[in-house]
């Protein structure tokens, strides 16, 4: 089963910008979807973007449109979310997993702490 490992958090001011980072330890070709999640205190866990094999049906929740850009590396088995114009209400734990999530496992995250 592909496992993910998520980097890239930190503490950063508002306005500032953070690229997160998921490499998975199997080819992420073969998936369709790759999604970047997060989830702050006392909230669930939420898909806020989304990218397919080849950008044809990439989402992003209306919270961070605009501001965040998810990609791909299919040679590095990667997936990115750059992150620019942060606000406190970004704090959170971020996770990527494949789109939708069936009995997947789920990496520790990255703690995004947005604060002046």
């Amino acid at each position: 089963q592909v496992q993910f490992v998520e980097s890239g958090g930190g503490l950063v001011q508002p306005g500032g910008s953070l690229k997160l980072s998921c490499t998975a330890s199997e080819n992420i070709f073969s998936i369709y979807a790759m999604g970047w999640y997060r989830q702050s205190p006392g909230n669930q866990r939420k898909l806020i973007a989304r990218i397919t094999r080849y950008n044809s049906a990439n989402y992003y929740d209306d919270s961070i449109k605009d501001r965040f850009t998810i990609s791909r590396n299919h040679a590095e088995n990667t997936v990115n979310l750059q992150m620019n114009n942060l606000k406190p209400e970004d704090t959170a734990v971020y996770y990527c997993n494949k789109d939708p999530v069936v009995n997947d496992i789920w990496g520790q995250g990255t703690q995004v702490t947005v604060s002046a």
